[in-house]
């Protein structure tokens, strides 16, 4: 499958102040397979070390400094010779030895013509490590599942031509309207996460996936549990379970007392920080005005929680498929569907959604857009009544108002309707 952070790999490839690269994501987001299949297509050769499976390969970065001796080691090791510039060097699972993380620095600053990757599950979490994270001395890359063009991309190619292509205002025939909406119906019942993509793609076996989706939710868990750092796991995994039912309130804001009765910020902000960090669950701040710039009206105390992939979310409400694929109206429809928005819109503008809610009600998202700030409505069909989004274009008069929904795409004075599936072209349509 192609996958759009392969621009991001060639970038920093050619890059002439290249440094060691970091990619974090939860686990089972691709990192790996990004990672051999960029040093298959784009290098002579590549070496492969897992920290997690190659115990004895820690004692190399404890006992050594000095890059050149490192990868002397690392090629008797590999049983080839390793060349700068043309052999991809790659540390998995690097969380697992906090040595090699902090040996990047030295190449960094004394070997930076070897081109070394390395990736790690839960990596953000080590940042309140900072003796083992080579502050400054790398590059960073975020990984997440899947989104709507590289899942439509994966599973069916001439759709995704069609969808590629689409222009600014430009009118889309009912059949590929219908045949896009049918896929991102498709996308919140399977999500993005690489192995439900592929057994989608192999099987079309909805079963499968689903079964998938659990198992990776039980791995999650799972990790919580062994987390034994200064956060308490038992209190990352209430949170992590609490999601569902945070989002399924009326206005959706994160409660402390919801995860646990009597409940305080002191009781859970350290585990939401985790899970933040690790990659998680995304982190929507309410903002006391929608100006520019955003972040200095953040109001840290009154925040949302999503999910970081729509399927695993989908899975975890318990939503059956049949109330998706027959659309009909069904309880959740709203969260999962800004779940679904806020997973498309990461990335594309350089500042972070927001949502603003003042006495006349809330707008879903507030992007920053150069200086100026477009509101975003959300919604799961086809209904256009949205009295707070109407009354904060009229009053506020921004130069761009975006409604989601599953209408057709079209312009209504200031407001542009785009329909769902094309949520991850935001930024080109504008």
């Amino acid at each position: 499958m192609e996958r759009n952070a392969v621009q991001s790999l060639c970038a920093w490839k050619q890059d002439a102040d290249r440094k060691p690269l970091i990619l974090r994501g939860a686990r089972q987001v691709g990192k790996t397979w990004l990672m051999k299949e960029f040093g298959r297509s784009y290098y002579d050769s590549v070496v492969y070390f897992n920290f997690d499976e190659e115990d004895e390969l820690k004692s190399i970065f404890e006992t050594n400094k000095n890059p050149q001796r490192i990868i002397e080691l690392l090629s008797l090791i590999a049983g080839e010779k390793i060349l700068p510039e043309k052999t991809l060097v790659i540390f998995d699972e690097v969380q697992e030895c906090p040595e090699a993380l902090n040996t990047l620095k030295y190449f960094r600053e004394k070997a930076n013509e070897y081109h070394i990757m390395a990736a790690g599950s839960l990596l953000g979490t080590l940042l309140a490590q900072p003796k083992s994270f080579p502050v400054g001395m790398v590059n960073l890359l975020d990984i997440y599942p899947l989104t709507f063009d590289e899942f439509l991309q994966a599973t069916d190619e001439p759709l995704y031509a069609y969808y590629a292509g689409i222009e600014k205002g430009q009118h889309i025939e009912e059949i590929f309207h219908n045949r896009l909406l049918e896929a991102y119906s498709h996308y919140l019942i399977i999500g993005g996460m690489p192995e439900c993509v592929v057994s989608w793609c192999k099987y079309k076996d909805p079963k499968k996936v689903s079964q998938i989706q659990h198992e990776l939710v039980e791995i999650y868990e799972n990790d919580f549990s062994k987390h034994n750092g200064k956060v308490n796991s038992g209190r990352i995994l209430m949170v992590f379970r609490s999601i569902v039912s945070q989002l399924s309130k009326p206005n959706e804001k994160f409660m402390y007392g919801a995860v646990r009765e009597g409940g305080r910020a002191r009781d859970f902000e350290e585990a939401i920080e985790w899970l933040v960090s690790a990659g998680m669950l995304s982190r929507v701040y309410n903002v006391s005005k929608a100006e520019h710039p955003l972040s200095a009206f953040d109001r840290l105390d009154c925040f949302k929680l999503f999910l970081f992939d729509t399927g695993l979310l989908k899975h975890m409400a318990g939503i059956d498929n049949s109330a998706i694929l027959l659309k009909t109206d069904y309880q959740f429809k709203g969260p999962l569907t800004e779940n679904y928005v806020l997973q498309q819109l990461r990335g594309q503008f350089p500042v972070e959604p927001r949502y603003y809610a003042d006495k006349n009600g809330e707008i879903d998202f507030v992007l920053q857009n150069g200086v100026g700030i477009i509101p975003v409505e959300v919604k799961g069909g086809e209904d256009k009544s949205a009295p707070s989004f109407k009354r904060y274009v009229t009053e506020k008069e921004p130069e761009h108002a975006i409604r989601f929904s599953k209408r057709g795409y079209l312009q209504n004075g200031k407001i542009t309707n785009l329909p769902l599936y094309l949520a991850r072209r935001t930024v080109q349509l504008l």
